[in-house]
């Protein structure tokens, strides 16, 4: 039997996603915040010199801030000035405070040392050695910088941070210096009744001390330069009126794009084909810009929407319960992907009267009772806490103890499930909850 190679040729017709360059921007741009947005198209403004953009106007959307009380702010005085380092603070104070000697020498080069949370990354053994400088002068110049502003900076580890801060507050408690110098170790693992054997007080004492040192920070240094606190822009906003709740966009919150009509005349009556084709080519991607920014917009709208609508009692009701959704049924009710859903609601947020909220914060998954009945992650969290919260901090419940008591009222979960919700919830374990106080 012989082998005999034959070919032919066959003409198929199959349909294939390209995922060409632009597809993947446009997804990318469905991804941004609305800051990630102004940037990106700022940056295409740079690279086109059709495109003109025109900055968001806060005026008609934030004209009447809102706390969270309903009482009216001024936007601008709302955003912190933290445009000084940490670094630059530091040096200001030195030159400041400290006269031009060999000591301040070594102070500016201990401060290059100082990381962004302000502790010192370099022994004093190590800058003794590269310096040239004396143990003592070394020790002296870091005594100075401990002594600077804010409070705990220039420390080498989180107790000596604790005990900086504790030693400047006139109002920590008399025993506070005393326990973190001494006591560090057991007040980390809570060992409140040998503390209170070392220094012949009373656990309620103790607990008095712990209590205070919880408000000192770990990172002194890390409120400088950082861009926490500035406000939000919403993407959406909900009005309540009466039981209709009404669902806008804040397309004005990014910047508009335009086209320059008049300077794209003037270059075409060159008729140079270079400039033409480069023309061409830039009005194209002005065209491509402008309808995936409003696809952006259109995309989120039409999510946020079905996500109000399927979360009503989110609005209307006290409690603000959320029920069940899950990624899929906005997906399929928009006739769209998932992970198009998922990205029109990560980092997008929508405004009520009662707070700003995360589009992603409504999806929740299902767990059903004994009886059938569906509850949303949402609110086994909300259960979790309440009864943590009305638990005797003398005797807290552990976590078997919470799956006990879920278990009574229908909801049925595992230890294992209670610890993850309870670390989704930032609350500690049983051990960590007990107080002396009660």
């Amino acid at each position: 039997m012989k082998f005999q190679q034959q070919f032919s040729q066959q003409q198929k017709q199959i349909q294939k996603l390209a995922m060409t360059q632009k597809l993947q921007q446009s997804i990318q741009v469905l991804q941004f915040s609305t800051e990630e947005l102004t940037d990106f198209i700022d940056n295409q403004a740079l690279e086109n010199p059709l495109l003109d953009v025109t900055p968001p106007d806060y005026t008609s959307n934030y004209s009447k801030p809102r706390t969270s009380t309903g009482t009216e702010m001024n936007y601008l005085s709302q955003i912190p000035d933290n445009n000084l380092s940490l670094f630059e603070h530091l040096i200001d104070q030195i030159h400041l405070n400290y006269r031009d000697t060999y000591l301040r020498t070594l102070v500016l080069y201990l401060v290059e040392y100082i990381d962004l949370n302000g502790f010192l990354t370099i022994s004093l053994d190590e800058a003794v050695r590269k310096t040239g400088g004396t143990p003592i002068q070394l020790l002296d110049a870091l005594t100075l910088i401990q002594q600077l502003d804010p409070a705990g900076v220039g420390a080498r580890n989180l107790q000596e941070c604790l005990m900086l801060q504790t030693e400047r507050d006139n109002y920590a408690p008399e025993l506070a210096y005393i326990m973190l110098e001494e006591c560090f170790d057991e007040l980390v693992e809570r060992k409140w009744e040998k503390i209170a054997k070392i220094f012949s007080v009373t656990l309620p004492e103790v607990q008095k001390v712990f209590d205070y040192i919880q408000t000192l920070t770990p990172t002194p240094g890390a409120s400088f330069g950082s861009t926490e606190g500035l406000y939000i822009i919403p993407d959406l906003t909900v009005k309540i009126k009466g039981d209709r709740i009404q669902v806008s966009s804040h397309r004005n919150g990014a910047p508009e794009v335009k086209f320059q009509q008049n300077y794209f005349d003037q270059m075409k009556q060159s008729g140079d084909p270079e400039v033409l084709e480069y023309l061409k080519e830039k009005k194209q991607d002005f065209e491509w810009l402008k309808k995936t920014v409003e696809q952006r917009g259109d995309t989120i709208f039409n999510v946020g929407k079905a996500i109000v609508a399927r979360q009503q009692d989110f609005f209307l009701k006290k409690e603000h319960p959320i029920k069940p959704l899950i990624l899929k049924d906005i997906s399929e009710e928009l006739e769209i992907h998932e992970s198009t859903v998922s990205r029109a609601v990560n980092g997008k947020y929508l405004e009520t009267e009662f707070g700003v909220f995360e589009l992603k914060r409504f999806f929740s998954q299902k767990l059903t009772s004994d009886e059938g009945e569906e509850r949303s992650t949402s609110d086994v969290k909300n259960r979790l806490k309440d009864l943590i919260d009305s638990e005797s901090k003398k005797k807290p419940f552990s976590d078997q103890k919470l799956v006990d008591l879920l278990k009574e009222e229908g909801i049925e979960i595992s230890r294992r499930t209670v610890a993850k919700y309870r670390d989704a919830l930032k609350i500690p374990s049983s051990s960590k909850r007990k107080r002396y106080d009660e």
